[in-house]
């Protein structure tokens, strides 16, 4: 936290307001922007959208949103009308506590599918929000702690810049460590800056970041109902409009934001051992590039292999053979760290306790699939599959 970047105009809070049984575990967090804030959003393909998705998307963009309240252990997805009407709740108390008007706040639920808020706990809780919000990074902290679910541990990046002399900060917070697949990627994710920008800007912005980051991150592949990401921006820092130079440093560190936060997710996965980073380089372009990418991140066979420590490169090429994009055997190689496993079609011979114990040994390996057919590039991120996800995602409700 010491190390922290914080974006002015910015307040946040996190508390226990009861939807989690355990009273020290916190589930209610508010991210609240004294200055009215321009405001953009990317949220889950997935035909079957939670309540506040459908809030949010409402309401997005806006150059009007003041804050985001945020409840975990409860996803208020699959709950009707009473659902819609429980989001709209939240979003009236909380404008209500914190004088605003009802159509600059925003919501976010994470948790359990198909069952009903616990409403009256929940606006309980959003009345003590005036009272606890604060510019501090312990505030931060407690409003990353809030939102988590399954996830170890925080997930905070922020980052500094100088634009026209003043110093910028755009910082991230997210949530996810399951249920992960991209389009979006399962998981919350927010991101606040003191810098000015329209709305409509912002929307270009967060998708192409989105793109690059949370759509390039997968544990199981599997698409939430819930996912969201929105950035804010108050232009509280005073750096004024960015144009040239300026205004492509700031989208720069907003994607390096939005990328460390993905990363973030992926090593959090369930009982993960190891961060598999693929690298797809070579394709006719980025989208063939993606889609193997894609294709050997959510193999299972490949995940597997890489818990148990097995080098079995064939279960890579077999996967990016079935992703559906043309191309010839003798197109590809593949790497496994520094190791050279499969030149153009062909086998190579290499030290199989070698290859092993990269895969033993470190937490973070590589795959990079070099094909010969063009510059298409995707680097796409994962995590290996073990006995300890299976075990919490089987009785997960339970």
């Amino acid at each position: 936290m010491d190390s922290w970047f914080l974006p002015l105009g910015f307040r946040f809070c996190g508390l226990h307001s009861g939807i989690r049984p355990d009273p020290l575990r916190k589930d209610l967090a508010l991210f609240f922007s004294d200055l009215p804030a321009s405001a953009a959003g990317v949220f889950t393909t997935n035909k079957v959208k939670a309540a506040p998705v459908h809030l949010c998307k409402e309401r997005l963009p806006s150059d009007l949103i003041r804050g985001i309240i945020v409840c975990s252990g409860n996803a208020n997805a699959c709950t009707g009308k009473k659902g819609m009407d429980d989001a709209r709740k939240m979003a009236s108390v909380t404008a209500e506590t914190n004088n605003c008007e009802d159509k600059e706040i925003l919501v976010c639920s994470t948790g359990i599918i198909g069952r009903h808020l616990p409403m009256d706990v929940i606006e309980v809780g959003i009345r003590k929000t005036a009272e606890l919000l604060s510019d501090s990074a312990m505030s931060l902290s407690d409003a990353a702690h809030a939102i988590l679910t399954t996830d170890t541990k925080i997930k905070v990046v922020t980052k500094e810049i100088t634009i026209k002399g003043k110093q910028v900060v755009v910082a991230g917070v997210a949530k996810g460590a399951a249920m992960i697949g991209p389009n979006m990627a399962t998981m919350l994710a927010f991101v606040f800056t003191d810098a000015e920008a329209s709305d409509g800007e912002l929307a270009s912005i967060i998708s192409d970041a989105s793109d690059k980051s949370f759509n390039c991150v997968s544990v199981e592949g599997h698409t939430s109902t819930n996912d969201s990401l929105i950035i804010l921006a108050n232009g509280a820092s005073g750096a004024g409009k960015m144009l040239g130079g300026d205004w492509d440093a700031f989208v720069t560190v907003v994607t390096e934001v939005c990328c460390e936060l993905a990363k973030e997710i992926a090593i959090d996965a369930e009982g993960a051992n190891h961060l598999i980073t693929i690298t797809v380089e070579g394709l006719r372009d980025d989208k063939e590039a993606k889609k193997i990418a894609k294709t050997v991140a959510e193999s299972v066979l490949v995940k597997t292999a890489i818990y148990g420590s097995d080098p079995n490169w064939g279960r890579v090429v077999s996967a990016a053979g079935y992703a559906g994009v043309n191309f010839e055997e003798k197109n590809l190689s593949l790497w496994m760290g520094d190791m050279l496993l499969y030149k153009e079609g062909t086998p190579i011979d290499f030290n199989l306790k070698a290859a092993s114990d990269y895969l033993k040994n470190n937490r973070n390996v590589t795959l990079r699939l070099l094909f010969n057919l063009g510059n298409g590039k995707c680097i796409y991120q994962t995590c290996d599959l073990t006995q300890e996800y299976v075990r919490l995602n089987a009785d997960y409700t339970t």
